[in-house]
């Protein structure tokens, strides 16, 4: 038999093992300055998905017309009151617009001076003249308030109302609910814990789209660097930074959330790096327990990982040279690298410690190893290296860059091992194994699978019934979301935000060419039943406005000289306070005393706060002072500002709200809310398809995680159907034999199956991160077939006591415990691909150590068990 490639390099590397080591060794300080120079990683996810399939041009065309909406970071300010959340909203906005080093762009969606001025007309005519009457209703606290905004002020106008209902003019039940309101504030002040006040909610009609919000939001482009692992970390940081020197945090009231494409990358990158010290550490004490069991040397242990890391740095190399920089999914070539290196290290040296054992010389017994692997490690490696390449003609990007980058990396493994690995054992000279290196213990493993074959191989394919019956149960959840940490801030906060059916991220962005195409696409796309609204630039100019108006101007005309007197007061004194609330409290005495309604044992109450705060230390009235004032002056400014509502035409948007909805070249941006649970695939999926019935120009979260769950999948599925051929002609090409090429294969397909079938009963769904597993249970499985393929070929027998049997055992565990480390991630994506990759191993070793011997049966004219050192020979031979 002619001598492979392999064992000619193994030979020249024995024999000058200094040589070879200095050489790999200048290699691999050549790669480390090439990886150093160049080394660049992007954390872009839209760099996976090839721009050229049709979902990703309209993409594109969405982002080029509205470039604002991309990179985008949204700040959501959660107020205890409306007046805290308007009031942080603005300050934190000036805030971020003066920092233009880490923000390009700053707008408030649902603020700003547009909405405060003419919000009201938005409301129905209904509320409209809801919330003018509440406001009239309320001017004679209004007044003394807007000239005193104090709590001098405030216990004056209770003072000036108390008059009215002494007089007559209005019942003491009118005014329960300031009375109320203030006396639970200062109760709060003088416990020391006063509590936030709403003047917005004592004066504003209940309920309605006119009800104050006690949540505002800023839309923020960030300055982004993509070549750190969390290109928006510097943004997020000087947001928070700004809102703790703001004051904008729980101790005053306000909570400021961030979510949004730029929060949700970054914070996912956090979460993997979050224990990544504790899954390092485990799989590095995993491979090395589990590579010192199959070598029993400590030395062969170095060797092996040596070659491993040195190999590592030229992977990285040549990928940087080949691919420019790494991507998130591109760096799974580390794992790949390491366990498919691992295998060839453990063949290598099993079956030299199998030759020691036999008596060889160290030189002698590496090449003979070498000779005996030679043509299985070459082949194993060629079809690793075929079914990663499957990858590069699909679109997806991320993969087809791990498969380059994987393939690269299974050659130089397998040159290394036949170099580098051979050259570290000599100069090593590990000790002579003692003992048998096969396992003796599964003999009887070997004899029952001899006689019991077929109902081994009946059993195998009742497994494989059971797998395909389970298949329609398979669960293939490619929502991005879902391999985030649900426990992250900015993922708490998605999740906040899309229980607000108007603020759902879920909505789909259409792309209409002029004015007139989107008008009709708003009428189609609105009257679809899976379709709630849809929100388009003239949703911004409000309807029924001289009706609106009417009411608006008629209450203005009522409060201009309540809300803008002539004169304010200059702020109190503390003795001012206290005459303020001692007088007050006589008065509402007077009006309740002998009364027994709910309003009179308020009143009385209110009298009685009053009167120890009056006698309390002045601090206590300067708290209440500014609990009261500060909401005071915001909503007096809001209420001035919304009663100077005006006329609108959509001539007088302002030019900002404009830009988001009408490009430069006069496109049309619609954005369409679904109906329903947006948190629901099903649900998300009707939508997706029915605004798709209407117009391909759509993007957004619903589009872009389906068109790309369909890109991946397709990628997979014809990645590999062309692996499977690609891998079926090398076989057939080496082996010549339909049959033996189909014994490679068919274990393969078979543990895919299992896997899924696993997966279906365990309720773990295929998702982006854990679909990686399966081109490594593809990798790993056609080794560990071949191996057993071209010894059985050779003749050998009692594969399972055999070194071999104990190499891929060994390789096995390696892989699975180091791999299925991941599972101790805090990262969900990256756990259920250490769930999913140490199933798959399982199920190969299974199916490589017990269906392989079974379905392979006795050797090809074989008449009886021979020894496992006769078919050792033959196959030197």
């Amino acid at each position: 038999m002619q001598r492979s490639p392999v064992a000619g390099l193994v030979a020249a590397s024995v024999r000058r093992p200094w040589l070879t080591i200095v050489g790999a060794v200048i290699l691999a300080a050549l790669a480390l300055v090439v990886v150093a120079d160049r080394f660049a990683m992007t954390t872009d996810t839209a760099a996976l998905i090839s721009p050229d399939v049709d979902w990703r041009r309209q993409e594109r065309a969405m982002e080029a017309a509205f470039p604002q909406l991309t990179d985008a970071m949204l700040i959501m300010v959660d107020g205890a009151t409306p007046e805290l959340a308007e009031d942080g909203a603005a300050r934190l906005e000036a805030r971020l617009a003066e920092d233009k080093a880490h923000f390009r762009r700053v707008t408030r969606p649902d603020g700003g001076d547009y909405f405060a001025r003419q919000g009201l007309l938005f409301g129905s005519e209904k509320e409209v003249r809801d919330a003018t009457a509440a406001l009239v209703e309320a001017q004679p606290m209004l007044g003394p308030l807007a000239a005193d905004p104090s709590l001098r002020g405030v216990a004056g106008a209770l003072s000036t109302m108390a008059d009215g209902v002494a007089a007559g003019q209005v019942s003491l039940d009118r005014i329960d609910k300031p009375i109320r309101a203030l006396a639970d504030a200062t109760d709060g002040a003088l416990r020391g814990h006063p509590a936030p006040f709403s003047w917005q909610r004592l004066f504003a009609s209940s309920g309605g789209a006119l009800a104050p919000p006690t949540r505002r939001l800023l839309l923020v482009q960030p300055v982004l660097d993509h070549s750190a692992l969390m290109p928006g970390e510097a943004a997020t940081d000087a947001v928070h930074a700004a809102a703790g020197a703001l004051g904008l945090d729980a101790a005053h009231g306000v909570r400021v959330q961030l979510t949004g494409e730029v929060p949700l990358a970054d914070q996912e990158f956090a979460s993997l790096q979050e224990n990544i010290g504790l899954v390092g550490a485990v799989m590095l004490a995993a491979m090395l327990i589990t590579l010192w069991f199959a070598t029993r040397s400590v030395r062969l242990v170095a060797a092996i990982l040596i070659t491993i890391v040195l190999g590592l740095i030229l992977t990285m190399a040549a990928g940087l040279l080949a691919v420019g920089r790494f991507n998130v999914i591109s760096v799974a070539f580390i794992p790949l690298f390491v366990g498919l290196g691992v295998d060839f290290g453990i063949q290598l040296c099993v079956r030299y410690n199998a030759e020691r054992v036999e008596g060889a010389a160290p030189d002698a017994a590496m090449q003979q190893a070498a000779v005996a692997l030679g043509a299985p490690l070459t082949l194993a490696a060629g079809a690793i290296f075929l079914g990663f390449g499957a990858f590069l003609p699909t679109d997806y990007i991320g993969i087809a860059e791990l498969g380059l980058i994987a393939g690269i990396g299974m050659v130089i493994a397998l040159a290394l091992s036949a170099t580098l690995l051979p050259a570290l054992v000599i100069v090593f000279r590990p000790d002579r194994p003692r003992g048998e290196v096969g396992i003796a213990a599964l003999a009887p493993v070997d004899r029952l699978l001899e006689r019991r074959r077929g109902a081994v191989l009946w059993a195998f394919v009742a497994a494989l019934i059971v797998s395909i019956a389970l298949l329609p149960w398979a669960s293939f959840d490619f929502n991005p979301l879902h391999l985030r940490d649900p426990k992250a801030p900015s993922m708490r906060a998605l999740a906040d935000l899309t229980r607000d059916p108007d603020r759902t991220p879920n909505t789909i962005d259409v792309l209409a060419r002029s004015t007139d195409e989107a008008q009709v696409l708003t009428r189609k796309l609105a009257a679809l039943p899976e379709v709630a609204h849809v929100v388009a630039l003239d949703s911004f100019v409000p309807d029924d406005q001289p009706a609106k108006l009417a009411l608006i101007q008629d209450a203005a005309l009522l409060l201009d000289v309540t809300i803008n007197p002539l004169d304010i007061a200059a702020p109190p004194s503390d003795a001012e306070m206290v005459a303020a609330l001692t007088q007050s409290a006589a008065r509402l005495r007077e009006i309740s005393a002998g009364n027994q309604t709910q309003g009179a044992r308020d009143a009385q109450r209110l009298a009685s706060l009053f009167d120890q705060l009056a006698q309390a230390a002045p601090a206590k009235r300067a708290a209440l002072n500014a609990a009261l004032a500060k909401p005071l002056g915001v909503m007096l400014d809001q209420v001035r500002t919304a009663l100077q509502a005006a006329p609108v035409t959509r001539a007088d948007l302002p030019a900002d709200l404009v830009r988001s909805w009408v490009a430069p070249d006069g496109r049309v941006r619609l954005q369409v809310f679904p109906k329903g649970d947006s948190n629901d695939n099903r649900v998300i999926t009707r939508f997706r398809d029915a605004v798709a019935g209407v117009t391909p120009a759509i993007s957004g979260l619903p589009v872009g995680t389906q068109a790309a769950a369909g890109t991946i999948a397709g990628a997979f599925v014809r990645a590999g159907i062309l692996a499977f051929l690609l891998v079926s002609v090398l076989l057939f090409a080496v082996l010549r034999d339909v049959r033996e090429v189909a014994f490679t294969l068919a274990p393969v397909v078979l543990s895919i199956f299992l896997t899924l079938g696993s997966c279906v009963l365990i309720g773990q769904p295929i998702n982006f991160a854990n679909i990686i597993a399966f081109p490594l249970l593809f990798g790993v499985g056609v080794a560990f077939h071949i191996y057993f393929v071209m010894a059985w070929r050779a003749g050998a027998t009692g594969l399972l006591q055999s070194s071999l049997a104990r190499a891929v055992l060994f390789s096995a565990f390696a892989t699975g415990t180091a791999f299925g480390s991941l599972w101790l991630s805090h990262h969900p994506g990256t756990a259920s691909m250490g769930e999913i990759l140490m199933i798959s191993l399982i199920w190969t070793l299974i199916c490589a150590l017990i269906f392989e011997p079974a379905l392979l049966g006795p050797p090809k004219g074989s008449s009886g068990m021979r020894s496992n050192r006769q078919s050792s020979q033959s196959s030197h031979e």
